[in-house]
């Protein structure tokens, strides 16, 4: 290997089949499950019910080239490459899926654990670095997902806080814009998006393999959830889209952070929905129109027959698109 540049409820029905079908994180519904006049479940309770939700979830194997994989179970979607200078691992899932990934990643050979790639900070993505740490992966990640896992974080949308990630779950290898890794016969590149799902994001491109992970800057086949709280707005969303898509043909397989393998005509579908959405909603608030008088206008509405099959219904988006202007 080388180196070089270092309503909350209305919303959980809506995910449940979705969810059931591995299209969404099960974590997004299972902390806000409170009932009206109910009190908000402690953090340690939802820290207990996301990780729960990912006790024992099967991990699906999808071969994307020779000694490239993607790995689909709890969490968002990962990737594993494996060859001689030993396996490298895309995100990490939840605590509670490490025995499951661990059993995975030993079914596809006894190349040694090498790197781990953290796409952004979210614990659906890094919850298992601990783990997967102490049996012998160097995690590697954008420099700002360091700073947000070594310290407490909020997720607004959901009312929660989340404590600071242990020390043996942060990555030792960061970077702030680009890095380029020589690994198992390939070229990888990996590049930061400006703030877009969060202002952690990077992407990995395996060049050989022709294989592209966007992280969660693509939720393939529904709404996406932007995270406010880290920095996450509409725009960069947008633009991460088309830094995704001017790099990758019209072969290249492209891993989203949530839903199905994808392809550059589908990321562009995305992108033209979120384009579309943002300018109506960017029209409304231009004219005067408040959050709730934008979002009683159902912009998304010719959206929603194609987009309105995740955990988040299309008022919530709009809200989120919104605030994020």
């Amino acid at each position: 290997m080388a180196i070089t540049g270092i309503n909350r409820r209305g919303f959980l029905h809506l995910g449940m089949t979705a969810a059931a079908a591995g299209m969404v994180p099960r974590w997004m519904m299972a902390q806000g499950s409170t009932s009206p006049g109910q009190a908000a479940p402690a953090v340690t309770d939802r820290l207990a019910q996301m990780r729960n939700s990912a006790v024992g979830a099967p991990i699906k194997n999808t071969r994307l080239s020779e000694n490239l994989y993607l790995l689909q179970g709890a969490g968002g979607n990962m990737a594993v490459q494996t060859g001689p200078d030993g396996k490298l691992l895309i995100d990490s899932s939840f605590s509670t899926a490490v025995p499951k990934l661990r059993e995975a990643l030993n079914g596809l050979g006894n190349d040694p654990a090498h790197l781990l790639i953290n796409t952004h900070w979210h614990i659906d993505h890094t919850d298992g670095n601990e783990g997967m740490h102490g049996v012998g992966f160097t995690i590697f990640a954008h420099s700002m997902t360091r700073e947000r896992l070594s310290k407490p974080q909020e997720m607004k949308l959901f009312g929660m806080s989340l404590p600071a990630a242990p020390p043996g779950a942060l990555p030792a290898v960061t970077f702030d814009d680009t890095m380029r890794l020589w690994h198992n016969g390939d070229s990888l590149s990996l590049s930061h998006y400006d703030a877009a799902h969060t202002d952690t994001d990077i992407y990995v491109h395996f060049e050989k393999a022709n294989v592209l992970h966007v992280g969660d800057t693509w939720f393939n086949g529904f709404y996406p959830f932007i995270d406010e709280s880290s920095g996450g707005n509409i725009g960069g969303m947008i633009k991460a889209n088309e830094k995704a898509l001017a790099i990758v043909g019209t072969d290249t397989k492209i891993i989203p952070g949530h839903g199905p393998l994808g392809t550059k005509a589908q990321l562009q579908e995305f992108h033209d929905m979120l384009s579309g959405v943002r300018d109506r909603v960017a029209k409304l608030k231009s004219s005067g129109a408040s959050e709730q008088e934008a979002v009683a206008k159902k912009p998304t509405a010719d959206f929603d027959a194609v987009w309105n099959k995740g955990t988040f219904p299309p008022d919530m988006f709009v809200g989120i698109v919104y605030r994020t202007l």
